[in-house]
This record gives C-alpha cells, structure tokens and sequence, in this order.
C-alpha cells in the first residue's frame, strides 16, 4: 500500500516538474488550480492532475499550452467544456442544463424521507385501528380462551 501511494505522488510530482519547465511562477500556480478544476473523463473521479490516464497528460498539455497562449482561466474552461461538456469541470455550472445535476440529490434524499414518513403512518394508523377494533379484540380474547 506504501508503495501505490509513493507511486502516485511521484506521478504527480513528475506532472508538476512538466509543468514547471514551460511556466513561470504565476502561470503554474495558475496551471494548478486549473488541473484540479478538471476531471478526467477515463478516470473514476479524479482530476487531471490526479491522474495517469493517457487522456488526462493530454488535457494538462492542452491547459498549459493554452496558459502558454495567454488565454484567460475563464477561456480555458470554456474550451474544455465546449469541447468535452459540463462533465469535464468538478463544479459545473449551474444553469437549465445543469439543474437536475445540482438539484436532484436533494429531491432524491426529500422523495425518500417523505416514502419514510408515509409508511410510519401507514403503520400508526393500521396499529391503531387494530387496537380500536372490537372484533380484533374479541377474536384475540376467543383464542386465547381455546387455548
């Protein structure tokens, strides 16, 4: 297990020193962020910069050649969005498009507790009613007679 972590941070490490050979100081503090803003889109949830993937070298190539170019972060992002859709960002953004992203975990976690509620009602009312049932009681009190 030591081993895969010390691989891992060696890989990003070499990920940077890349980075670094090309950019200056503001532009690989600006490299930085931008590869942790983007996902790769091979890898379960990882950023680019996180990644080995093939595909994610490629996309901090792209960032830093485009930082390079003197494109703004904005710019960049709109590119990589553009050119990959809203998945390529770990926090798109919101808009019509977006919205059942950002909202439905919350309906989701509403349209459980509400499937919660009802059935703990549904339970109190049947307990209720029969315990409020007088045949119910008779026939309890008949069978604990015949037995």
């Amino acid at each position: 297990m030591k081993a895969w972590v010390l691989i891992m941070v060696l890989g990003l490490g070499s990920a940077s020193a890349m980075a670094q050979q090309n950019l200056d100081d503001a532009q690989n503090a600006r490299y930085q962020v931008l590869i942790e803003e983007l996902r790769c889109l091979v890898c379960q949830n990882q950023t680019i910069a996180e990644s080995n993937a093939p595909l994610a070298k490629d996309l901090r190539d792209q960032v830093e050649r485009q930082i390079l170019a003197g494109r703004s972060d904005e710019q960049i992002l709109a590119y990589m969005t553009e050119r990959y859709g809203d998945f390529v960002r770990y926090r798109p953004p919101l808009d019509a498009r977006t919205a059942a992203l950002w909202g439905g975990p919350f309906v989701l976690v509403l349209l459980g507790l509400f499937v919660v509620w009802r059935q703990v009602i549904r339970n109190r009312r049947a307990q209720l009613a029969d315990a409020a049932d007088p045949q119910a009681v008779q026939r309890l009190l008949d069978e604990v007679k015949k037995t």
